[in-house]
């Protein structure tokens, strides 16, 4: 389960405020609101809400590159640090040099939700008079960055290398920025590039010693993110355990976040981004099909377990900011769990074909599939509208 910012502020007393109060009230800080269009800050948050569903749709597969290069932390911590945001709107050395100061800055001002801050307001784009050119440039460097990190996770799992923008992109992204520590601050330097692409169709030549790890590698993604789901994302405000750990909360954009976290499990299982059912490349299709009859029964369990999670999830109250301890998170909860369970049984079984050589044969086109129409797919079409995103919000100020 990925780590996240855990920093202790009064996280939910400042979701709600429309501006930077600090800010605001300090006479040495420029207060100046950007001149600018509501339609144009109205497409910034439309576009927000598009790469958004693409990042929690990749969810499912963590590992690799997001955990190796620290990008999920730098793209994704939550709850937002907001007194440190604020902070950094007053310090001028940051706001002077704002591309190379985001590459190490902690992650909890940073990414989807740094920018969702500054963007949204219980659930709607925030008034185009209350935007700040500085809160403008920050934002317009977030941005950038957010478009730089996802570029990176195209280039680490195109086995082909075939974009070489996108590549040079990551090279660079690799040699700049730092790991990052459970706190989310910069932790020394990210190690070399490498193609984990190759190395997932490739067993034996990177972290996968066979076919079956990496084939197993795809139901453990799914369980962490499931968990996490679950356990934290839910589980954490339901049970009053944190309430203000509440992902996306300005946006309202919560229980969408939940869903597809668990549309990224789907699409691991089935083999294909945006898939309906289950492809003949695809782990599920395989394991109905194996000639084991309790392996195929667990799939089956499996697809049914996943389709109720997703429409106990879609049940949720919303938002799941102002409902977080309504009974409907329970449900989910429960549903979330046993398709945990449901995918632990069928990992015990295909584990028992370790070594066996038609099932590592057959691993290795699951896992090719996998990379090319999972992996690479979604993280394509993140990089696109992410750079699509970075597009918008440099246009929120009138030239």
């Amino acid at each position: 389960m990925k780590t996240k910012n855990l920093l202790k502020m009064a996280a939910l007393a400042a979701v709600f405020t429309t501006v930077f109060a600090s800010c605001s009230n300090d006479d040495d800080v420029d207060i100046t609101v950007v001149s600018g269009t509501q339609a144009a800050l109205d497409q910034a948050c439309a576009d927000w809400k598009v790469a958004r569903a693409n990042w929690e749709q990749s969810e499912a597969f963590l590992f690799g590159a997001a955990d190796v290069y620290s990008i999920d932390p730098h793209t994704d911590t939550w709850p937002v640090a907001a007194n440190d945001l604020a902070n950094v709107l007053r310090d001028a050395t940051a706001m002077a040099n704002l591309d190379n100061f985001i590459k190490t800055a902690n992650s909890g001002i940073l990414g989807y939700h740094g920018l969702e801050y500054v963007l949204f307001r219980e659930g709607k784009p925030r008034q185009i008079s209350q935007i700040t050119n500085l809160e403008y440039n920050y934002i317009c460097a977030v941005a950038k960055d957010l478009y730089n990190a996802t570029a990176t996770l195209e280039a680490a799992w195109d086995s082909n290398e075939s974009n070489n923008e996108r590549h040079q992109i990551a090279l660079n992204y690799v040699a700049t920025h730092n790991a990052l520590n459970d706190n989310g601050d910069a932790e020394g330097a990210l190690g070399s590039f490498q193609n984990f692409g190759k190395a997932f169709k490739n067993p034996g030549t990177g972290d996968w010693a066979t076919a079956l790890d990496a084939t197993l590698e795809i139901i453990s993604g799914c369980q962490d993110i499931i968990g996490e789901v679950g356990d934290s994302k839910i589980g954490l405000p339901y049970t009053g355990e944190d309430a203000a750990y509440i992902e996306s909360p300005y946006a309202y954009n919560s229980i969408i976040d939940f869903y597809d976290n668990i549309v990224s499990c789907k699409n691991a299982l089935y083999g294909q981004m945006g898939a309906t059912t289950p492809n003949e490349k695809s782990l599920i299709y395989f394991c109905k099909n194996a000639g084991n009859a309790a392996l195929a029964t667990q799939a089956t369990n499996v697809v049914g377990k996943l389709d109720a999670a997703l429409t106990k999830i879609n049940g949720m109250k919303a938002p799941f900011a102002l409902y977080y301890s309504d009974a409907s998170c329970k449900v989910a909860i429960d549903a979330l769990g046993e398709l945990d369970d449901a995918l632990g049984e069928m990992a015990e079984t295909l584990n028992g074909y370790a070594s066996n050589a038609t099932v590592e044969a057959q691993c290795k086109v699951i896992n090719a599939n996998y990379v090319d129409n999972v992996v690479l797919t979604t993280y394509r079409t993140l990089a696109d509208n992410a750079q699509k995103l970075y597009q918008s919000i440099v246009k929120v100020k009138s030239n």
